[in-house]
């Protein structure tokens, strides 16, 4: 269990009386209220917490990462984009970077399923580095293409070598006590999409409204040839 975890777990617990010294986490708090409006019943979601912070030198920007179980896929949410505990930067109206990444992974008959699910996470982190090391901001309908032709999947065998990204079809932006916070959601594409979209042959929201879900899917056929 991370710090981040048992943070959080006693937060929800209630078991420790509330006190002026205690460290608030009303940002932390936002992202899963708006989750367990869509999850009500998942109370406690599976949750991979960060050990050592970045501040404190550890190589995870992000702060944690909870996955919540829909009926045939996995949901992530990130923890770490966004002001999680007190207010810090000087505008008022966002959140941080103003984001948090969401990604739904389709169940399968995975040989090694806790492996994928660390893979995912581990590319969460990665992508979220290119923020807190560049600035960089993702917003919805951009694509994620690094050249790479091996899949993301553990194996790298899956035809998903990058990412699309869409406003997360289930949890709508939040407006928290530390300001705006939009969920945005990365979709897995294949090497052959992702060259058509650097190519401009199509936009991002047309290559997703072929794919017609948000759920990523490793075994999926390009849908450009």
């Amino acid at each position: 269990m991370g710090l981040f975890d048992k943070l959080k777990k006693d937060r929800q617990s209630n078991k420790q009386e509330i006190t002026k010294e205690e460290i608030r986490a009303d940002g932390w708090d936002a992202i899963t209220e708006a989750f367990e409006k869509v999850y009500p019943t998942q109370k406690d979601p599976k949750h991979y917490g960060t050990l050592i912070s970045w501040r404190l030198g550890g190589d995870s920007p992000l702060q944690g990462i909870s996955i919540y179980e829909g009926e045939d896929y996995w949901h992530f949410v990130t923890y770490g984009l966004s002001e999680l505990y007190e207010k810090e930067s000087e505008n008022k109206e966002i959140s941080g970077y103003g984001m948090e990444f969401t990604f739904k992974l389709k169940k399968d008959h995975y040989e090694d399923e806790e492996a994928e699910l660390k893979g995912i996470c581990n590319i969460l982190q990665t992508i979220a580095k290119l923020t807190f090391v560049n600035g960089e901001i993702f917003r919805p309908y951009e694509y994620i293409y690094t050249g790479q032709t091996q899949g993301i999947d553990i194996k790298m065998l899956s035809n998903i070598t990058g990412f699309i990204t869409i406003p997360d079809t289930d949890v709508a932006p939040i407006s928290t006590p530390n300001g705006y916070v939009e969920f945005v959601e990365f979709i897995g594409a294949t090497n052959n999409e992702l060259i058509a979209l650097k190519n401009q042959e199509l936009t991002v929201k047309e290559l997703y409204e072929k794919m017609g879900t948000d759920v990523t899917n490793y075994y999926r056929d390009s849908l450009i040839k």
